[in-house]
């Protein structure tokens, strides 16, 4: 806690004199929406320093059980300009307030108008929300299960590749060279499971395990008013420890396709996403893991959509979102020598209010309805969610 205290006030000191990123956090069109990583190497004419940050306060309430408050996540960022072609951006994240993890780490060098070299620790650009997970760029306290599953928010790995915007043809892209998903842990536990997907298996860079790359690639179209579309693909093998590398099952090969849209008119907006991920070798994982019970499935598909209407008029700087999102993950889609668990294919409803009191500070309160196929998901239970996040 003291050196969480340290550090904030050191981080106030410091904004009085270095650049900060620009306020608005909301843009009217998804065509210019940024998320943090963006801000800060776009927000920094004329100075070398620039800083920003943002951080979500939560309060959850399942039906039956205690609730929870919880200073869910803390994250401050730092950019440094070297020239105009090279910088560094960083993300410190605490979260619960005494886990400390590096969130991005990398270099970004500009070669052209249309294209950038990008090395170190990065977000995998797929989807929405792991690129755009700030909390005031999305609707609802917690983010869309879908992406804590399968996606899995918050993913970043160590890597390199390109980046780029064709604006001529309204096409920005992005292709990277990661580092994969961990199987199992040092003790022989598996990271990969029906219940939880692909979540265990992010390595965030710590002393990650390379023995083959994996390949992501990302398109943006925003090419029409108020509308832009993502086609994000991603293919590799798992990254076993040596021990157990050479056993059958040890690894395990993912595909990933994902499609998103996000649209906005006025005082509505609107965003769905589709995600589809087949894995090769399940079955031999799960002999080999057979013990710990991982029950891997073969495929994994989710999807969601989202409405919402502003209930303020747009002369106001204030917005009042109401929203609604269903959404289906099913980390069970397929399996290969198992048998299906119908608990694993799992349906939300969320439905609730977005206040931005003022550009880059919001309060949220949301419920959420749960249910699942097999109905016997020992923690579906409904849920009552309220919060507080900022991003500056």
């Amino acid at each position: 806690m003291k050196k969480v205290i340290t550090l904030f006030l050191l981080f106030m000191v410091f904004s009085t004199s270095i650049g900060q990123t620009i306020k608005d956090s909301i843009q009217s069109s998804p065509k210019n929406q940024i998320n943090s990583a963006q801000r800060i190497l776009s927000g920094n004419a004329g100075k070398a320093i620039t800083i920003g940050g943002y951080a979500q306060l939560d309060y959850n309430q399942p039906e039956g059980s205690n609730g929870e408050i919880d200073v869910h996540r803390l994250v401050i960022l730092f950019g440094y300009k070297f020239n105009d072609k090279t910088q560094f951006v960083t993300e410190i994240e605490y979260e619960h307030v005494n886990e400390v993890f590096v969130e991005q780490a990398f270099v970004n060098y500009s070669i052209g108008n249309n294209i950038s070299l990008r090395g170190g620790l990065m977000l995998v650009p797929f989807g929405i929300i792991n690129e755009f997970h700030e909390p005031t760029t999305f609707n609802g306290v917690e983010r869309p299960n879908l992406d804590g599953f399968i996606v899995p928010t918050t993913w970043r790995e160590l890597g390199i590749g390109v980046n780029g915007k064709f604006n001529d043809i309204s096409l920005g892209y992005q292709a990277y060279i990661f580092n994969g998903f961990k199987p199992a842990d040092e003790d022989g536990n598996p990271l990969l499971t029906g219940i939880n997907g692909f979540r265990g298996g992010r390595q965030k860079g710590i002393r990650s395990v390379v023995n083959s790359p994996t390949f992501a690639v990302k398109l943006d179209y925003y090419g029409v008013q108020g509308l832009r579309l993502g086609l994000s693909t991603y293919l590799g093998d798992t990254q076993a420890d040596d021990e157990v590398e050479d056993l059958e099952g040890a690894n395990v090969g993912i595909a990933m396709v994902g499609l998103d849209a996000r649209y906005r008119k006025q005082r509505f907006s609107a965003r769905g996403q589709f995600v589809y991920a087949s894995i090769s070798d399940s079955k031999e994982y799960n002999i080999l893991y057979s013990d710990a019970n991982s029950n891997l499935g073969s495929a994994m598909l989710g999807w969601y959509v989202e409405g919402a209407y502003n209930l303020l008029s747009l002369s106001k700087d204030q917005k009042l979102d109401i929203f609604a999102r269903f959404e289906n993950y099913n980390t069970h889609f397929n399996t290969d020598g198992i048998e299906k668990n119908k608990a694993y294919n799992r349906y939300d409803l969320t439905t609730g209010l977005s206040y931005h009191i003022a550009p880059g500070v919001v309060v949220k309160g949301d419920y959420q309805f749960k249910d699942n196929e097999g109905q016997k998901y020992e923690d579906v239970a409904n849920q009552l969610n309220l919060g507080i996040g900022v991003w500056f």
